[in-house]
């Protein structure tokens, strides 16, 4: 085994409802965009009549201003903390959360109560580009420059970039 073995070019990572077709922008790619935004939109719609039922009825059961206020801002900071957080995720991948955001146990009841953010921020970032599309795009190109490195010579003369010492 004197030469190297050949190694494959790499393949795109497939993102959901769009497969590999992300890379291209075919295979009816604008229109899985439009699926997908209106599928989010009406999604975080629903969650928000869900989420205002649930809220009215604390506030029929008349548990004082203060209870009804707490659970505004609660539900409001559970919205923008699952807003930002899935909005990180889609845009620069799971490496760029950092210390509680990156902890999926302690942020879980948080993304629970907060779905309609979550829901908001996947609609948003589908009108820019497919979800998660930004890093899976800068990870395909990084291994394909670094398959074309591999295949071309390190030397121009094809030494092999080493030189002799005499």
């Amino acid at each position: 085994m004197s030469e190297k073995a050949e190694r494959p070019a790499p393949q795109p990572d497939p993102i959901r409802f769009f497969g590999t077709g992300w890379v291209t922008h075919d295979t009816g790619y604008w229109l899985r965009r439009v699926g997908v935004s209106l599928g989010a939109l009406v999604a975080a719609c629903a969650g928000a009549l869900l989420l205002r039922l649930a809220v009215q009825g604390v506030f029929v059961s008349e548990a004082g201003s203060l209870v009804n206020a707490l659970l505004v801002v609660a539900v409001a900071i559970c919205t923008c903390v699952s807003a930002i957080r899935t909005w990180a995720l889609l845009s620069k991948g799971r490496a760029s959360l950092s210390g509680w955001m990156a902890d999926e146990k302690s942020v879980g009841p948080m993304l629970l109560i907060g779905f309609v953010g979550m829901l908001a921020a996947y609609f948003l970032r589908s009108l820019l580009e497919a979800p998660g599309e930004a890093e899976k795009r800068s990870r395909y190109e990084l291994a394909v420059a670094a398959h074309a490195r591999r295949r071309t010579p390190a030397a121009a003369g094809g030494g092999g970039g080493r030189r002799k010492q005499r």
